[in-house]
C-alpha cells in the first residue's frame, strides 16, 4: 500500500514509534483518581449539553477511542506494502493487545467497545489515506486481493487497471 521510500520512510518510522509511545502512556499508565481526569471532561460535556448538543461522557470516550487510532491507520498504511484490510486487522490486533494488558493493570478496565472503536479509528485513518492519495494521484493504493498480473497506474483524477499479462494470438480456425 505504500510508495514511501528513503528519508520520508525513516521519518514515518520515527513518527510511528513516537505515536505508539504516546498511546502506551495514555492506555497503560495508572489511571488517576476520577476527580482529576473526569472533572474537566464532565465540565466540557456539561457545557456542550447546555449548548443543546446531545453529548454524553461515554459517547465522548468512544469518539476519543476512534480518534486515537486514526493516526495508526495513516502511519501503518504508509509504512506497509499491504492491502487496506491488513492495516485494519493490525489496528484491531494492537487494540486487543492493549486491552489484554490492561486486564492486569489494577486501575484499568478493558472493554470490547474500546477494541471496536480503535479498529474503527484505524479504518478511518487508512480510508482517509486512500482517498487523499487517490485524489492527489500519488499512487498510494491498496493492492488487489487476487490481482496477480494487474498493475494500477495513478493518473489525473482516475485510476486505471491494465493487464501485464501477454495474450497469445489464437490460431485461425
Amino acid at each position: 500500500m505504500s510508495v514511501v521510500t528513503g528519508r520520508a520512510r525513516t521519518r514515518l518510522r520515527v513518527a510511528f514509534v513516537a505515536y505508539l509511545a504516546v498511546v502506551a502512556v495514555i492506555t497503560m499508565r495508572p489511571a488517576p483518581p476520577d476527580d482529576e481526569t473526569l472533572g474537566l471532561a464532565r465540565r466540557f460535556v456539561d457545557w456542550l449539553a447546555a449548548a443543546g448538543l446531545p453529548v454524553t461522557l461515554p459517547g465522548m470516550e468512544a469518539v476519543a477511542n476512534v480518534v486515537m487510532f486514526v493516526p495508526f491507520g495513516v502511519l501503518v498504511g504508509l509504512l506497509l506494502r499491504r492491502p487496506w484490510w491488513v492495516v485494519v486487522l493490525l489496528g484491531a490486533g494492537t487494540s486487543a493487545l492493549i486491552e489484554t494488558v490492561q486486564r492486569w493493570l489494577p486501575t484499568r478496565y478493558p472493554t470490547l467497545q474500546d477494541v471496536v472503536m480503535n479498529t474503527l479509528g484505524a479504518a478511518v485513518g487508512v480510508l482517509g489515506l486512500l482517498l487523499v492519495s487517490r485524489r492527489a494521484g500519488t499512487g498510494v493504493r491498496s493492492r488487489p486481493v487476487g490481482g496477480a498480473g494487474v498493475r494500477r497506474r495513478a493518473g489525473r483524477g482516475s485510476v486505471r487497471a491494465r493487464s501485464t499479462r501477454r495474450t497469445r494470438a489464437r490460431p485461425p480456425t
